[in-house]
């Protein structure tokens, strides 16, 4: 048996990981991610490759050592096609956007933690976590080629992506760490990587479609005008989807896609669900994917998860300087990613449990009817409004579903009550209980005003 003690190990080489890795190297500490891949894997992530905050990235691998991945900075919207109803959106959508090769972005990131001094340990698979009698999590116990590896760290950063195996592992049930996390909170996704004969007429834009049922989205975004990532995916709660075959189908319907030849396939899980209520145990820290750290309308992540792992990092940090790495001295990370996009992102969850109690139809004639500006908002804003001058127009244009969207605009007043409390997270774990109750009271709200039924 081999044992390391790292000052932290990260699981997971991902955004999050290597961002959190990097920070903390940055910082002087001794850091070690665990990546589970061999090392010409590393970083080949399934991914739609969309990025909204494309020009925001932590400055401990700063965007100059990513931008070769950046294939397609020219969309500036999204293109929402709605066949039943022979309509296209047109939607503006705020922010800096770019379409990404995932692979090269990946070994990016991981070049840039390497040259902050980061240690990565590849063919390494994670099997438990070790922790000390009082529960403080103190690493964890891997296999490498068959022999059995051994990290002792002072803080363990989970990096480990949905539904992380150091979660199921670890016993959390003394800590605030989020534990009301099951399957039905996820997505299951698959893309394709399709090049295409003649250059497409929207590599401005980033393509979505409904699927034939209310959670789930097809999407087509450009690489560039001949590259496309090509994908689908639906919410966990629903009945099955036939991904590959779903996908190909509508391939073979879209003439641009006659004569093209996919170059690479993936499928994956992710969270479409709020951000973990707290993602800090005594001695451990849960990052990106394996925290909820995505936009639960749009599966949008990278961005966040990046700025997970410099501020889980930079709360190591600070905690092992002080010799404490209670829960405590780690809280302050979960109000950091509050504050900047967890709130959000938790009112954006009750658009998805929304689209979890309405018929496809309907809510397709919905947003048919509803200006494109106001549907930007309300994907990824978490918020929408409708000015006055278009209330006019929106009631002539939405005829036969104004109960729909008296419907929609409670639904809106629950997301917005939802966030405001969100703006109220404690400061401190002893705070956390009561504004958790709080949170619940507003979620049985959202439940009566949807019809959906509870998700947590």
């Amino acid at each position: 048996m081999i044992t390391h003690e790292p000052d932290i190990v990260v699981v997971g080489a991902g955004t999050s990981g290597c961002y959190a890795a990097a920070t903390a190297a940055d910082a002087g500490l001794d850091t070690v991610v665990v990546e589970r891949k061999t090392e010409k894997e590393a970083g080949h992530i399934a991914c739609g490759d969309a990025l909204k905050g494309a020009d925001k990235f932590p400055e401990s691998i700063p965007k100059s050592e990513i931008d070769s991945a950046f294939t397609n900075t020219g969309v500036d919207h999204g293109r929402f096609e709605i066949p039943s109803h022979d309509t296209v959106l047109e939607i503006p959508i705020p922010g800096e956007l770019a379409v990404i090769d995932r692979w090269e972005y990946g070994r990016n990131i991981i070049d840039g933690a390497e040259r902050r001094g980061v240690e990565f340990h590849y063919d390494t698979v994670v099997q438990d976590v070790s922790q000390a009698d009082d529960g403080r999590v103190t690493g964890v116990r891997a296999k490498r080629k068959g022999e059995v590896v051994e990290y002792d760290a002072d803080v363990t950063i989970d990096a480990a992506g949905s539904l992380s195996i150091l979660q199921d592992k670890a016993d959390l049930a003394d800590a605030t760490f989020d534990t009301n996390v099951s399957f039905s909170q996820f997505c299951s996704a698959y893309r394709e990587i399709v090049e295409v004969p003649e250059p497409v007429d929207y590599d401005d834009a980033l393509v979505f479609k409904p699927t034939k049922r209310a959670a789930g989205y097809l999407w087509y975004f450009p690489r560039t005008d001949t590259e496309i990532n090509a994908g689908l995916g639906f919410q966990m709660t629903e009945e099955p989807m036939k991904l590959v075959d779903d996908l190909k189908r509508d391939l073979r319907d879209r003439p641009e896609f006659e004569g093209a030849e996919v170059t690479d396939k993936l499928g994956a899980a992710l969270p479409t669900r709020r951000p973990y209520d707290s993602a800090v145990a005594d001695g451990f820290v849960a990052v990106g994917d394996a925290a909820g750290h995505v936009n639960p309308t749009t599966g949008g992540g990278i961005a966040g998860a990046a700025y997970a792992g410099k501020y889980a990092a930079e709360q190591a940090v600070e905690a092992i300087d002080a010799g404490d790495v209670s829960e405590e001295a780690l809280w302050h990370y979960n109000e950091r990613v509050m504050n900047h996009f967890g709130a959000r992102y938790a009112a954006l969850d009750v658009y998805n449990i929304l689209s979890t109690a309405v018929d496809v139809d309907e809510l397709m004639g919905l947003l048919a009817s509803l200006p494109g500006e106001s549907l930007a908002e309300a994907l990824y804003e978490g918020s929408a409004s409708v000015k006055p001058r278009l209330v006019a127009e929106v009631i002539k244009d939405s005829y036969g579903h104004w109960g729909q969207i008296w419907n929609f605009y409670k639904t809106k007043r629950a997301a917005d009550d939802l966030m405001d409390h969100y703006g109220r997270y404690p400061s401190r774990p002893g705070g956390f209980e009561g504004w958790r109750a709080e949170r619940d009271r507003l979620m049985e709200q959202v439940y009566d005003v949807t019809g959906a039924d509870p998700k947590y």
